[in-house]
């Protein structure tokens, strides 16, 4: 039975919370402040806190840093959007704004102490590995799925075993590769990456395998491929399942012989390469039909990895995000930018089909069209949610609305989940009929309508005949 810890100052919330979760089966404590909590009980010991942000004496987020482990969930006023969001930035692991619905709060305890089991077990894992958790170079994220992909390249680097790395466009795994070869003992020699899609399919074996000086029309010199040039260190083949069936038996002898011949060339050249493929293709199913070679296949997949999409990372969105923006703030010499909450909120809700590569080019194209107001004492900038340009389906600028019926999840916020049940209930309930099921008074529904640019809709009453 999950032990929750309720931190609020008003003795009816907090009542009707603990039934609510009472109901539910949950072991609950109660408090009304931060210091009654930390003097009361062993707050580390607790699976959850739930807290209101504003409290007397210490404000709700001072439990963040006194919690340890244990998530902290924010309760505030839906007026303070930029507090929630500056919460979640100091560590809490969810907001919920007041007054809640109570399916919604149910669905989001479980969320939040379903996600810290998850972490807890990481975390179990990582206590058996030396290498678990220790960053990348070049790659920015520390959610669990990111740690299990820094452990499994700790892992494989050090030996010559031949990698497929599986993952979305844009999701990396050009880094992957460069981090694999950095960690081995061929670093010291060249890493070659070669985008397979990139080169026309006349010319791919020429540039993998060299030539021959006259082995086909234009051949006026004899040429080393990038095979050869990678004789020693790392060949990195990024979209390999674009590789025409010519080129798959070549590299296959390359694989198993350990040896290239140049087309045009009578004798063989021994080389010394390994092998880091990439493709977002299932390799597997092209075999089947035929498409990739079945052989080639099994030979490169000998150890897997999986990159995970920017939609199931959480957090690091907005830590890549962070990143990005000191980068392109730094590199066209603009004064310090910081993400409005708007924009926080669209970032972290938007499903990012491309990926690092979308979200790094909405970045830059964000701080080349923010205005610089030319002060001199250095105070950070927003950029607006107007300023982050994200493809969306309708010409209507509302990620989160787009990516709920795009994409429906069960790990909703709760802009989402307001989105989401007004846009599918407000052509047959009124207002009134609205508000009362999500647990608001009109005018807080009309307010969250003017936030998201949900407009009005009359209902449609069925009319007797």
């Amino acid at each position: 039975m999950s032990h929750i810890l309720i931190v609020e100052d008003e003795a009816i919330i907090r009542t009707a919370l603990r039934k609510l979760l009472e109901r539910h089966r949950y072991k609950i404590s109660e408090a009304g402040s931060v210091r009654e909590a930390t003097t009361k009980f062993r707050i580390t010991d607790m699976d959850l806190i739930i807290s209101d942000l504003r409290l007397p004496g210490a404000p709700g987020t001072d439990l963040l840093k006194l919690a340890g482990d244990v998530p902290v969930l924010i309760m505030t006023s839906y007026a303070s959007l930029r507090s929630a969001v500056d919460s979640m930035r100091m560590g809490a692991a969810d907001y919920i704004a007041k007054p809640f619905d109570h399916d919604e709060m149910l669905a989001t305890v479980r969320r939040v102490i379903g996600k810290a089991e998850q972490n807890r077990a990481a975390g179990a894992a990582a206590a058996n590995s030396k290498t678990e958790g220790r960053a990348i170079a070049g790659m920015i994220g520390d959610s669990p799925v990111m740690r299990e992909l820094y452990a499994r390249i700790h892992k494989v680097a050090p030996t010559d075993a031949t990698v497929l790395v599986h993952g979305e466009t844009g999701t990396g795994k050009e880094l992957v590769a460069r981090a694999i070869h950095e960690e081995s003992k061929r670093n010291g020699k060249p890493l070659i990456s070669v985008n397979c899609a990139a080169i026309p399919e006349t010319l791919i074996e020429a540039e993998l395998f060299g030539h021959e000086k006259g082995a086909f029309t234009g051949a006026q010199t004899a040429r080393e491929g990038l095979v050869a040039a990678a004789d020693g260190g790392t060949l990195f083949l990024d979209e390999i399942g674009e590789l025409p069936l010519e080129a798959q038996a070549r590299l296959l002898r390359v694989l198993q012989e350990g040896e290239v011949r140049p087309i045009g060339a009578i004798e063989s050249r021994k080389v010394n390469v390994r092998l880091v493929a990439a493709t977002h293709r299932n390799l597997r199913q092209l075999a089947a039909e035929r498409k990739f070679r079945e052989d080639l296949y099994y030979r490169i997949n000998v150890v897997q990895m999986t990159l995970p999409p920017l939609r199931e990372r959480g957090k690091d969105v907005l830590a890549i995000s962070e990143s990005l923006l000191e980068k392109f703030c730094a590199k066209i010499n603009r004064q310090t930018l910081k993400l409005s909450p708007e924009a926080i909120q669209a970032v972290t809700t938007y499903t990012w089909p491309g990926n690092v590569r979308e979200l790094e080019n909405a970045i830059q194209r964000a701080v080349i069209l923010t205005e610089d107001t030319n002060e001199i004492d250095h105070r950070t900038l927003d950029i607006d949610l107007d300023l982050v340009p994200i493809e969306e389906a309708d010409t209507e600028r509302r990620p989160r609305i787009n990516s709920l019926h795009s994409d429906p999840r069960e790990d909703l916020s709760l802009e989402d989940y307001f989105a989401r049940f007004v846009l599918e209930h407000q052509e047959t309930m009124s207002e009134t009929e609205l508000a009362k099921k999500l647990g608001v008074s009109r005018k807080c529904l009309w307010e969250r309508r003017q936030k998201l640019g949900i407009p009005r809709k009359k209902a449609k009453r069925v009319v007797e005949a």
